[in-house]
């Protein structure tokens, strides 16, 4: 939360559960990565769900970037350029698709405006 202190009230319960939640999401997505339908809809769901939590599209971006900050720290000097942007790729097609998953469903979800008409007799 040292990058977005606004983002804590969005987390509810344990918080190593929750980083056990992100990594394995990402795990999943990694291993997944050679197959990229089989993972697809599940990540879509995932990004549905979290519209419910309150998640916006900036804490994507918060999230990612706290996420390479992490492995850099992890890894050292074994988190070399080209290892840190194939994160930054996976981390972003995953982000990207749950952003549009839950575009989607919020949209879905707006009812349709009502069309005014006149008619002329």
């Amino acid at each position: 939360f040292e990058l977005d202190p606004n983002l804590k009230p969005l987390f509810k319960g344990d918080m190593q559960e929750q980083g056990k939640k992100l990594m394995t999401m990402i795990t999943v997505a990694v291993n997944g990565l050679s197959d990229l339908e089989k993972i697809v809809s599940a990540v879509k769901a995932l990004g549905v769900r979290h519209v419910g939590y309150g998640v916006k599209d900036s804490h994507y971006d918060t999230v990612g970037s706290a996420l390479i900050w992490t492995l850099g720290k992890g890894l050292g000097e074994e988190f070399t350029d080209s290892l840190k942007t194939a994160w930054i790729k996976v981390y972003t097609l995953l982000a990207t698709t749950m952003k549009e998953a839950a575009a989607e469903s919020v949209a879905e979800s707006k009812p349709t405006p009502w069309i005014r008409r006149t008619f002329s007799p």
